[in-house]
């Protein structure tokens, strides 16, 4: 939980820094002053924080400083990074991961004083779990702190550890402290390349702003005579006010298309589907395409984000998989002319 805490305050701190309206380097200056303040009083967050690590392996701070120093490298790391500092993620990890562990070596020893282990071994086993928490990696940080100790009893609580730490952290949030900046940009490296390609178009660059409607007041002889005139088989319903009402598909009327006594009194508001499927021109075609699968339909109304009732545009099956082609097509230039130069 502490290691999902500090993914979750250091992407907080870029948004934020990210949404002030100031020079780069007047945030990297509020963010030294703000690590510098904090400095004054822990002193220990300094730098990469190993002599700190070192007097928690041999008991030499106290409780409530561990605590106190859990929380502050957590809030210093988070606005150095996210105000444009240069820093790295894993040895604050491991500084974290020690605080942590001999903080709950502290408690736990105190209440089973004959059954657990001093506080700091717990604190070495901290670091693992830290670092398994952050990157998702349990692997990585069994063998880098088994190096670091060579001891072959630490073994087991930290597989153990470790382990539980990633799997608990995976639950609560799925992406690590790597992975999750570039899932923000768009890029989910569990899919292929098909889905970050379609993740990398918007709506907007692939819809089709001549859109084809009908009135729901229409009658069923008149939307008969539209349909067979033109290339689409659903069509978007609206209102008197031009507003979308529902939406219309040749599966909602074929069966009584051939009853032709009911083409004056049926009227499009009578068979359309009110319940919708529709989507922004600021989401990406992943998105969509979702939608267009789940509900096996072939074209989605694209209606504005401020209100979901006004028609912008139109995307289909064939839009999507255009503009992925396309997109296809200009990546393969690009590296060939990158592989020319």
């Amino acid at each position: 939980m502490v290691g999902v805490a500090f993914i979750t305050l250091l992407y907080r701190m870029e948004d934020l820094f990210s949404s002030i309206k100031l020079p780069e380097y007047t945030k990297a200056a509020v963010g030294g002053f703000i690590v510098g303040a904090i400095g004054i009083y822990f002193p220990h967050i300094f730098g990469v924080g190993y002599d700190a690590i070192g007097m928690a392996l041999i008991e030499k701070l106290p409780w409530y400083l561990l605590i106190a120093l859990v929380f502050f490298k957590i809030v210093a790391t988070s606005v150095t990074i996210g105000s444009g500092g240069s820093g790295g993620i894993f040895a604050p990890s491991l500084f974290i991961g020690a605080m942590t562990g001999s903080a709950f070596g502290y408690a736990v020893h105190y209440l089973f004083p004959v059954v657990t282990a001093s506080s700091g071994a717990y604190s070495l086993v901290g670091m693992g779990a830290l670092v398994s928490a952050t990157t998702h990696g349990p692997l990585g940080a069994i063998f880098i702190l088994f190096e670091m100790t060579g001891d072959y009893k630490i073994i087991l609580p930290l597989m153990l550890s470790c382990i539980i730490s990633t799997v608990v952290a995976r639950h609560i949030k799925r992406e690590s402290i790597y992975t999750l900046k570039l899932v923000r940009r768009g890029t989910d490296i569990r899919a292929g390349r098909e889905v970050n390609i379609l993740k990398s178009i918007l709506v907007k660059d692939a819809m089709t702003k001549d859109v084809e409607v009908v009135s729901e007041q229409m009658h069923l002889d008149k939307l008969l005579n539209s349909t067979l005139t033109s290339k689409h088989s659903s069509f978007p319903v609206v209102d008197d006010k031009g507003f979308l009402s529902g939406i219309i598909s040749f599966q909602d009327f074929k069966e009584i298309m051939m009853e032709k006594e009911l083409d004056a009194l049926i009227i499009v508001k009578d068979i359309a589907t009110s319940a919708v499927v529709t989507v922004t021109q600021n989401q990406n075609l992943d998105k969509a395409l979702e939608k267009i699968g789940f509900r096996n339909i072939e074209r989605l109304p694209v209606v504005d984000e401020n209100n979901p009732r006004k028609i912008i545009g139109i995307l289909s099956r064939r839009d999507i998989f255009a503009a992925y082609n396309k997109a296809v097509i200009n990546r393969s230039l690009a590296r060939g002319m990158k592989g020319n130069q």
